[in-house]
């Protein structure tokens, strides 16, 4: 067990899956020398050397289409995108061709890839910097999309990442990257299984990415009140682990999830969708999200009233513990 930042648990997961197979290359903007603009690459170019990790030009959709190449002759490469916003120009390349090679080969051909994309917002950034647009390539049928909320998850997720042989998005909460926690030895659980992070019996919270710790935090508030909330930290968003999901919506009665981006065809929606048809009889109260606004991420100085936090996710239990 050892402590450590989510920024240093992908950094360590990195290594240790840079150690076990030579195959495993990096590539992205500024990763090298600088370390990334968040240091989460620091020291790897040092240890492993330019050909493994790759400090390439400012050219998105140059960074995947090339990983697409490494993949086909045998590579694991591991992109990053330096922030979400700028991943647009790859659109194309993930889509059309990433996620579509295994179905178009019959399934004779894989394509071991990682995608990092720091998400979310939280950091006071301009625009193009933090956007939460997961649920572009969760629709995405052909793609997995996964979402860190710890140190240990970090860790150990991106590991297992690298290690599968179709291409996986992972994505990684910017404004937590310094967030501290402890590491077990072993994995706790697979890279596609939800995670109940606080058992309760009252309402679940459905969360993922940044605002695990809000709803953590919502949690112990709402203790202080004579509620015991359930949190559950999806960890996966496609394929969705409904049944984690499904299980705890059972035996609380009420649901409300909650996300950075917009509630507007979000990933809150599908959610919501799901657990209707699959928890109707058990449910004492709609389904709520919680989630920004559906408007073009706003300048810093007004991030704070656009980002979901601890006053709204509370909010939303209350009207659903009022059914």
């Amino acid at each position: 067990m050892a402590s450590m930042t989510i920024a240093k648990g992908i950094n360590n997961g990195l290594r240790a899956a840079m150690e076990r197979d030579p195959k495993v290359v990096l590539m992205g903007e500024d990763i090298g020398k600088l370390g990334g603009v968040f240091r989460v690459t620091d020291g790897l170019q040092k240890d492993f050397g330019e050909d493994r990790v790759i400090d390439t030009p400012l050219a998105e959709a140059g960074i995947v289409g090339t990983a697409i190449g490494m993949a086909l002759r045998g590579y694991r490469p591991v992109v990053e995108i330096q922030f979400d916003g700028f991943i647009y120009p790859a659109f194309d390349h993930i889509v059309s061709q990433v996620a579509k090679m295994r179905a178009r080969s019959l399934g004779k051909i894989t394509l071991p890839m990682v995608i990092r994309i720091p998400v979310g917002g939280g950091i006071g950034a301009v625009e193009h910097h933090s956007e939460s647009n997961e649920a572009y390539f969760a629709h995405t049928a052909g793609l997995k999309v996964v979402c860190c909320s710890n140190a240990e998850d970090a860790y150990w997720m991106i590991q297992q990442a690298i290690e599968s042989d179709d291409p996986v998005l992972f994505y990684e909460p910017k404004r937590r990257y310094w967030d501290k926690g402890e590491v077990a030895d072993v994995a706790q659980r697979g890279l596609l299984e939800a995670n109940v992070v606080r058992e309760g019996t009252d309402a679940t919270l459905i969360a993922y990415g940044p605002m695990v710790k809000t709803c953590l935090q919502a949690a112990e508030a709402a203790a202080a009140e004579g509620k015991n909330l359930e949190v559950i930290d999806l960890r996966t968003l496609s394929p969705l682990d409904l049944d984690t999901v499904a299980a705890s919506v059972e035996k609380t009665g009420r649901a409300v999830v909650v996300h950075e981006a917009s509630t507007f065809l979000g990933m809150g929606a599908e959610i919501a969708a799901a657990l209707q048809q699959r928890c109707f009889y058990h449910l004492e109260a709609p389904v709520l999200r919680v989630g920004g606004y559906n408007l073009p991420y706003p300048p810093s100085k007004l991030e704070e009233e656009f980002l979901p936090d601890l006053d709204r996710v509370l909010d939303a239990v209350d009207r659903s513990l009022a059914f």
